[in-house]
């Protein structure tokens, strides 16, 4: 059963119209470069949907992130501008915190660490496809960029979909959105003005993997100057043709790992095998039943291979940024907290060559 307007109820506005017409020219256009073609946001391209087959929700996301699990099996995805993460699972263990600041999604199949400090607005859609109607809860920034959405499958309780976005709907159905343009970015400090030497100590008294952050902003630090900072002792830059073999001898050995793709507001994390890997001109994918994953690799520029102390030893990943040093995408080996990096990983990450100095 339907429970959105539907097209011929309404004609949508000026903006939804030169989508439909842009549509008719490309069909299989996604609304975010449609989005780009047409000069707006993707979030001010699905609020030009309103009335037509998208509802307004509140952004109330201790509540709503919680009742996301009524919603049964379904599809979580996540990106950035060059990366794409999709996960079937359960919305299930959701936390929020008491400042409503942060929030974690931590069962075995979706999980997620929010920051929900930038979640602006939020849109149920329910559109007609080639293949059925498509029901989704999208949730965009305060720029109109896409940071997290959930998709219901074939094995979603449909049943609870309706209940789920009259208890969540907006009572004002407006398309404003109160867009901010992007904070500017601090100036990157020179390398003469870090302390290296402290940097390198405070590096190398890590106790857990999750305080790198806080050693980064302590020393006033881009991601990618402290590795080249650090000491090959703790990062190594490789060659970015490197990152799609890792996952590749990955699949063939069978070494589960853990895949995090973000954007400024959200992290999502696979845990587990990746087998069905396929290259699509540049984009390199992994096409497995629960764990899809779309990395458009001209978008790489750099790749580290980066070695991190902790109370349950040395933690290796591979870290790969695009030109603007933005994190695309991280790969560890699966493990818990508390349970030292496995050996086959550790094997695996250490294989590649570093680059020269």
């Amino acid at each position: 059963m339907t429970t959105l307007a539907q097209p011929q109820a309404a004609q949508g506005s000026p903006l939804y119209q030169a989508w439909q017409t842009l549509r008719g020219e490309q069909p299989k256009l996604r609304a975010r470069d449609a989005a780009a073609h047409l000069e707006v946001s993707e979030a001010e391209l699905t609020a030009s949907r309103l009335g037509v087959d998208a509802v307004r929700l509140r952004p109330e996301w201790s509540e709503l992130l919680p009742a996301l699990g009524e919603l049964g099996y379904i599809m979580a995805l996540t990106r950035n501008e060059h990366c794409v993460h999709e996960r079937k699972g359960f919305y299930r263990d959701v936390t929020v915190s008491g400042n409503g600041q942060m929030g974690l999604v931590v069962s075995a199949d979706i999980d997620l660490r929010l920051f929900l400090g930038g979640w602006a607005s939020v849109f149920a859609i329910e559109e007609r496809t080639d293949r059925g109607v498509q029901r989704s809860i999208q949730v965009f920034d305060r720029q109109g960029v896409a940071v997290h959405k959930v998709f219901l499958t074939d094995r979603s309780e449909e049943a609870a979909w309706a209940p789920l976005v009259a208890r969540f709907r907006a009572e004002e159905q407006s398309a404003e959105l109160d867009l901010q343009p992007l904070p500017e970015r601090p100036a990157q400090k020179a390398d003469a003005e870090i302390d290296v030497a402290s940097l390198r100590e405070g590096w190398a008294n890590l106790k857990d993997t999750h305080h790198f952050f806080a050693l980064l902003k302590k020393h006033g630090t881009a991601r990618t100057q402290a590795l080249r900072l650090a000491g090959r002792e703790w990062a190594e830059p490789l060659d970015v043709s490197e990152l799609p073999k890792l996952m590749e001898e990955a699949g063939r050995r069978e070494v589960p790992i853990m895949v995090f793709v973000g954007n400024q507001h959200c992290i999502q994390i696979h845990s587990g095998p990746v087998s069905n890997l396929r290259w699509l001109d540049t984009w390199f994918n992994v096409l497995d039943p629960e764990f899809n994953l779309h990395l458009k690799t001209p978008g790489v520029t750099e790749l580290w291979r980066v070695r991190k102390p902790s109370s349950d030893g040395v933690i290796t990943s591979w870290e790969a940024f695009d030109a603007d040093g933005e994190l695309v995408i991280q790969l560890f080996g699966a493990r818990k907290p508390g349970i030292p990096e496995r050996e086959d990983w550790r094997q695996l990450a250490e294989t590649a060559p570093a680059l020269p100095a």
